[in-house]
């Protein structure tokens, strides 16, 4: 036993390195759907969507860019398919520049799969400059806001946006947000004053400054990080990357714990070895 745990105290580093590789590569190949566990807050957003009536307004606001693509596009992915499914009229925007281009490509990904038409069933209105007042302009007249979509094409006249005028025909609005503006922005300059329901989803570490929206009602629901998404994603039944990353990550736990374990035993069974005479 002492020349075993010696040969493993010794071990070559690069072995548990490869350990850890393998924890996170073969879940994210083929995960193994473990099981999760949905929250209230996922929940809550989950049955707002399930129970608005086909071709309500759903406006979502995809405000991150690259560097937290892999926490929030799949909370995007699954909130566009439950809306497509639910044949929500669905408008997107964003109010990060560098994210623009790759709003823009969820958006025509999951619309294709889905085999939603851009104009009718879908708008992605892209970035325009302003924050807080673009929010303003956009709760007084949609139109003067966004003359054109992302494609250049005039949102005026639009089937997806027929009876929209502005923010107080939108029945539905979350903000995926990396940070500000997002969340707190749409509430502080829409919700608040064109009386619309909303929530949120963010980044997980975001999350807990969030709640405190949550548990005064402002939102009405929190999708937080690549945990939330997985949930999302359970819930409407079509596991996807979110799902098998939180699989990766219980792999890579459990490694990391057993190799913890592992020492503290090699550790206790070659004390005695370790003390020398005085």
């Amino acid at each position: 036993m002492k020349e075993f745990a010696r040969r493993m105290i010794s071990i070559d580093r690069r072995i548990i390195f490869l350990l850890i590789a393998a924890a996170t590569l073969l879940p994210l190949l083929r995960p193994f759907g473990l099981p999760i566990k949905v929250s209230p807050e996922v929940r809550a957003v989950y049955d707002y969507i399930e129970h608005l009536p086909p071709r309500s307004v759903f406006l979502l606001s995809l405000d991150f860019d690259p560097s937290s693509k892999p926490e929030l596009e799949p909370q995007a992915i699954a909130l566009l398919r439950h809306a497509f499914r639910k044949n929500l009229r669905v408008i997107g925007m964003t109010h990060w520049l560098p994210g623009t281009g790759l709003a823009d490509s969820i958006f025509a990904r999951v619309a294709k799969e889905m085999q939603k038409q851009a104009g009718k069933d879908y708008v992605f209105l892209g970035w325009s400059p302003g924050t807080g007042s673009l929010v303003i302009a956009m709760g007084q007249d949609l139109y003067k806001a966004f003359p054109t979509d992302y494609a250049k094409h005039p949102t005026q006249g639009m089937p997806v946006l027929q009876g929209v005028r502005n923010l107080r025909d939108v029945n539905y609005l979350i903000s995926l947000a990396a940070g500000n503006p997002g969340i707190e922005m749409w509430y502080v300059f829409g919700k608040d004053k064109y009386r619309f329901e909303m929530a949120g989803g963010s980044t997980g570490v975001i999350a807990p400054g969030l709640y405190p929206f949550l548990r005064s009602g402002q939102i009405n629901g929190l999708i937080g990080g690549l945990q939330g998404a997985a949930e999302y994603e359970t819930l409407i039944g079509q596991k996807g990357t979110a799902v098998a990353g939180m699989d990766a990550q219980s792999a890579d736990h459990f490694v990391i714990i057993v190799l913890v374990l592992l020492c503290n035993l090699f550790y206790f069974v070659l004390r005695g070895e370790q003390r020398r005479p005085t």
